[in-house]
C-alpha cells in the first residue's frame, strides 16, 4: 500500500513538502483614485474597499508600503466625463496626478496603470461610441495617448484592459515613440464578459449607460479564443499578459500556462472578492482560509502574479 498520509502527518512535514507557495512579493493591489478632496468613500459592494482624493490616497498608500506586497494598480475616477475621455490622456488628470504622488513618495512601489476608457467617457464603455456601435479603430489612439500619459506621469507597466483589436501594437508604438521604450506593457489579454464585475463598476463609477461589453470583452464559453487573443498580444509586444476573472477561469489559465513562457496575470476581481466578505461577514466561512486557498489556487494554476483586493489582508496571513 502506497502511504501518502506519511507526508502529511505534521505541518512541519507538510510544509517541507509544500508544492505552491504564496509570496507578498507577487500581489498587486488595486487602488481607486477619485478627483475632488478629502474624500475616503467606501464602496458599499465592496467592503474594506475606498475612493480615495489624492490627498488623503497616501493613508491607503501607507498600508501598501508597510504590507511588503509589489505594488498598486491605479484606476481613476474623475469628476468631468465625455464622448471622447478627454480626462484619460490629460496630463493633470487625477490618474496622472495620482502616479505622480506615488512616484515620489513611494518611490518603490511598482504602479501599473489601468488603460482603458470606460471611467472617463459619459456613456461608460471602452471605447468610442458611434451610434450603438463602440469603434475599435477609432479607439485606439486613444488609448495610445492615455498610455504615453501614464507613462509621462511615471508608471512602471500599463495596462491596457479595453478589449480592442490591436491596442498593444498601438500602445507599443505610441510608447516607443515617446521614448518609453524600456515601459512594459502587461495586457488584459483574456478579459472575460464576466457577471463578476459588477461591484467594481460600483467603484470605479463604469457601468455602460447602454448595452453591455460583450461585443469586445470575451465569451465566457470559450477557452480556445483565449488563448488566441493571448498569442496576439505576445505578437503585438504584450511583456506579460493576464487573464480575468482568475478563479473562474483557471482553466485558461492553465492552458497559458502551458502554451506560453512570459509572466501571467490573474485578476481576481471584484465579484469574486464580495463574495468572500458576504460569506465571511455572515460567518459562514473562515475568510482567512478562503482568501489563502483561493489565492493558491490561482497561483497553483499558473500565475505568477495576482492581482487582489485581498493583498492587504494576505500580506499579514502569508507572514504568519
Amino acid at each position: 500500500m502506497r502511504r501518502f498520509r506519511r507526508l502529511r502527518a505534521s505541518e512541519e512535514m507538510r510544509s517541507l513538502v509544500r508544492e505552491t507557495r504564496l509570496s507578498k512579493s507577487e500581489l498587486i493591489y488595486p487602488v481607486f483614485a477619485a478627483e475632488g478632496e478629502n474624500i475616503k468613500n467606501p464602496v458599499d459592494s465592496m467592503p474594506g474597499i475606498y475612493q480615495w482624493s489624492p490627498d488623503r490616497i497616501g493613508e491607503e498608500l501607507d498600508r501598501v508600503a508597510e504590507s511588503g506586497i509589489a505594488g498598486v494598480l491605479i484606476f481613476g475616477i474623475p469628476a468631468h466625463k465625455d464622448e471622447t475621455a478627454s480626462e484619460a490622456y490629460s496630463e493633470n488628470g487625477v490618474t496622472q496626478r495620482t502616479v505622480r504622488y506615488i512616484r515620489e513618495k513611494y518611490p518603490h512601489l511598482l504602479i501599473i496603470a489601468d488603460v482603458c476608457l470606460c471611467e472617463y467617457t459619459s456613456h461608460g464603455h471602452c471605447g468610442v461610441v458611434c451610434g450603438h456601435e463602440i469603434v475599435n479603430d477609432k479607439t485606439l489612439p486613444l488609448l495610445a495617448k492615455m498610455a504615453v500619459s501614464l507613462a509621462d506621469a511615471g508608471a512602471d507597466i500599463i495596462a491596457p484592459s479595453d478589449m480592442m483589436d490591436g491596442r498593444v501594437a498601438a500602445i507599443r508604438e505610441a510608447l516607443d515613440g515617446a521614448g518609453h521604450v524600456n515601459t512594459p506593457i502587461m495586457s488584459y489579454s483574456a478579459k472575460f464578459a464576466s457577471g463578476y464585475y459588477s461591484p467594481f463598476r460600483d467603484a470605479a463609477q463604469s457601468a455602460p449607460s447602454f448595452g453591455d461589453r460583450r461585443t469586445y470583452q470575451m465569451d465566457p464559453a470559450n477557452g480556445r479564443e483565449a488563448l488566441r487573443e493571448i498569442a496576439d498580444d505576445i505578437d503585438e509586444g504584450a511583456d506579460m499578459v493576464m487573464v480575468k476573472p482568475a478563479l473562474a477561469y483557471l482553466d485558461v489559465l492553465r492552458s497559458a500556462r502551458d502554451r506560453f513562457d512570459l509572466p501571467i496575470a490573474a485578476y481576481n476581481v471584484s465579484g469574486e472578492y464580495s463574495m468572500v466578505k458576504a460569506a465571511a461577514a455572515n460567518g459562514w466561512i473562515d475568510e482567512k482560509r478562503i482568501v489563502l486557498e483561493n489565492l493558491t489556487a490561482i497561483k497553483r494554476a499558473g500565475a505568477d502574479i495576482i492581482i487582489t483586493y485581498h493583498a492587504l489582508d494576505a500580506a499579514e496571513w502569508i507572514n504568519e
